[in-house]
């Protein structure tokens, strides 16, 4: 099916906003690259944090006695704090930047992760995980915002480098707990307080950038901000949203799957070992970790439309094969699934903020969040599915959800009029 018509006539362009009246010179270019290095240097140590949680999923099982539910409620409450808060940060932000807030946001994750360290019960996990949601949710909307400040005019390339850091970052936790957790115990999570503090130096110093920019864009009178995109009328922009949040949420349920219940996945199905599992679990995440990085600056190249037709529906052939493979071609196939899935969410997340422009926050804030709240009520859901059938049952059943990538036709070109 085609997509909307975009008027043939173009409107006036809309005033600029401080994050896109930024034009860099060849000195402040290499300036704001740094600036996007260390948002993605940060985002790797925030989301290796995060990654311990359901790394250490196995040892907890065994060692606590928790269930399949039990597992799933620990996710639930790490990303439903997420999900509530980030739309309410990015919102706030957008009329106040707190350029300081990303290092209270991981102060919070490091109080969070000591918590988690020590818990001994259900509640005290589930509290200490959300302490930990709580700090995602401040980083990742006002970093997407400094990244979108960064970035020069790049925006697929700058919001693909600040994933991708996070994005390595989750593929490293379950190294880190095969080499270090399972081996010492869950007592040993308090060692990773180190990448905490090592986040909040980073954060503090590009705190220290932002502030200098604002102050730059404010001396320039730069603070108009438009409501949505110049040649599309509020119902194509409100259809195309619709389509980006469906689309969010096909992906999102689906790597609940391999993010939540992966490496359990292997062991029951293959019967291999807690840090062979692990090693799996890495290769699926590295896998994500690649197409994160490749999204952005082919959607910036060929379109974003594209990018999210391709890394959606182009993930159903190897998800239908998967649930059949054997061992070697499960880990194959995963691979794949990692890399074109991942994709996806730099392009989406660029689309959704050239729809709205001057909201960089705001839609960060609720594409985060709203990421982060299918991924909780998913892993809450997915865990009872799995105590009632079985994890392959799980993984068989959700390996639809990509054929719904098929809904990115009608999203509208978002190109200019040719002049």
């Amino acid at each position: 099916m085609s997509s909307p018509a975009v008027p043939e006539v173009p409107r006036e362009a809309p005033p600029s906003t401080p994050e896109e009246s930024f034009h860099p010179n060849p000195d402040v270019e290499q300036t704001a690259v740094t600036v996007l290095a260390s948002l993605s240097v940060a985002h790797m140590l925030n989301d290796i944090i995060q990654s311990l949680i359901p790394a250490t999923y196995p040892l907890l099982r065994d060692s606590l006695k928790l269930s399949y539910g039990d597992i799933g409620l620990i996710t639930f409450a790490f990303q439903l704090t997420a999900s509530l808060l980030q739309p309410v940060v990015g919102l706030y932000t957008d009329r106040k930047p707190k350029p300081y807030s990303l290092a209270i946001g991981m102060s919070m994750t490091l109080i969070g992760l000591l918590l988690f360290s020590q818990s001994q019960t259900l509640a005290t996990l589930m509290a200490s995980a959300a302490l930990i949601g709580t700090g995602s949710s401040i980083f990742h909307p006002e970093a997407s915002r400094m990244a979108h400040m960064a970035a020069g005019g790049r925006h697929g390339f700058a919001q693909s480098l600040f994933q991708v850091g996070g994005n390595f970052g989750t593929s490293l936790g379950p190294l880190l707990a095969a080499a270090i957790i399972f081996p010492y115990g869950q007592g040993s999570i308090a060692w990773f307080a180190l990448i905490a503090l090592l986040g909040i130096a980073v954060l503090t110093k590009v705190g220290a950038w932002y502030t200098a920019k604002l102050a730059s864009c404010v001396a320039k009178g730069n603070t108009s901000k438009p409501q949505r995109h110049a040649y599309l009328n509020r119902r194509q922009v409100g259809g195309a949203i619709g389509v980006l949040v469906a689309l969010v949420l096909s992906k999102y349920i689906y790597l609940v799957c391999f993010t939540s219940y992966y490496a359990l996945y292997m062991e029951s199905k293959f019967d291999i070992s807690k840090q062979q599992s692990q090693l799996c679990s890495f290769a699926f995440l590295f896998a994500v970790a690649v197409g994160t990085f490749a999204g952005g600056p082919l959607g910036d190249r060929f379109g974003r439309k594209v990018v999210i037709w391709f890394s959606i529906l182009g993930v159903a052939p190897f998800a239908l094969a998967l649930p059949h493979a054997s061992l070697v071609g499960t880990i194959v196939l995963t691979v794949f699934i990692g890399m074109i899935l991942a994709s996806a969410f730099s392009a989406i997340l660029v689309f959704a903020q050239e729809l709205l422009p001057g909201r960089v926050g705001t839609v960060a804030g609720l594409f985060f969040g709203f990421a982060f709240g299918i991924s909780a009520i998913a892993a809450a859901v997915l865990g009872e599915w799995a105590d009632r059938t079985s994890l392959e049952h799980v993984f068989h059943g959700c390996a639809y959800l990509p054929l719904m990538g098929i809904i990115a036709a009608f999203l509208p070109k978002l190109e200019r009029p040719a002049t």
